[in-house]
């Protein structure tokens, strides 16, 4: 009996300890817009190994940085489990660079996509695409 008073005070002590995991993900797909048109058409087609950096602060303070390349669909994802008192707070998303032959000018100037990240463990933020275009537009599109 003394042998199982003690193993339940022990697990009540440590299970109080315990810290509450969390996992956040955030993804998004980079894309070559051949035309430089602004719209997905037939000749355009997602880009392949396209650098991809994310950078987040934790509700602690803590700055992170990951770097990602898109796979064969054009996504690229980025996840972590940490404790959830040092969880996601707010996140930049940015192209880095694009390793396509031809579409290798980042369109519209954009920079990246800056966002809060105030979700519960195991959702998954959705980034808007980033779009690359060819260097000189082809013939084909005009």
């Amino acid at each position: 009996m003394g042998k199982l008073f003690i193993a339940v005070i022990l697990f009540t002590f440590f299970t109080a300890w315990t810290v509450k995991a969390w996992t956040g993900e955030i993804h998004g797909r980079v894309v070559c817009d051949v035309c430089a048109d602004g719209s997905v058409g037939p000749e355009d087609h997602v880009l392949e190994g396209a650098e991809v950096a994310v950078l987040c602060i934790t509700k602690s303070g803590e700055v992170l940085n990951y770097q990602a390349f898109t796979n064969s669909k054009g996504i690229y994802t980025v996840a972590e489990t940490m404790p959830e008192s040092e969880r996601w707070d707010a996140c930049l998303a940015r192209p880095i660079s694009s390793f396509h032959e031809h579409c290798t000018h980042l369109g519209d100037g954009f920079s990246g996509v800056k966002f809060g990240y105030n979700h519960v463990s195991g959702y998954s933020h959705a980034v808007r695409p980033f779009v690359y275009r060819h260097a000189s537009i082809p013939m084909y599109c005009a």
